[in-house]
């Protein structure tokens, strides 16, 4: 392996970052959502499909998120959902982060609730 290959290697994502629609194609391939927002984030309305997994728990545990299909992490913006999707990857998952979080979804007319 070449040195560029090995530095492309050391500093690329093991995640993708994927748009609503994308997202969207992917749960209907069967991913999981999982919404890593705080509990008052969570109420102020969400996605219907996902699952509400603080991001502070989800550094501890990952229970209750099934490793055979892909996993999809929302926040309001994109920036915890990318740090959950790095982590999910370390631990094996096919993670992916949704560019914009709940703003975006909302703004391409996604149901929330």
């Amino acid at each position: 392996m070449g040195i560029i290959s090995s530095l492309k290697k050391a500093f690329s994502k093991p995640y993708k970052t994927v748009s609503v629609a994308e997202a969207r194609d992917l749960l209907s391939s069967g991913a999981s959502l999982i919404d890593v927002r705080s509990a008052q984030e969570w109420r102020s309305g969400r996605a219907p499909q996902a699952k509400h997994i603080p991001l502070d728990r989800l550094q501890t545990s990952t229970a209750g998120i099934p490793k055979s299909r892909p996993v999809i992490a929302m926040c309001q913006s994109g920036v915890r959902s990318a740090s959950a999707a790095r982590l999910l990857a370390s631990q094996g998952y096919e993670a992916y982060s949704l560019r914009g979080g709940l703003g975006a979804w909302r703004q391409a007319g996604e149901p929330v609730r």
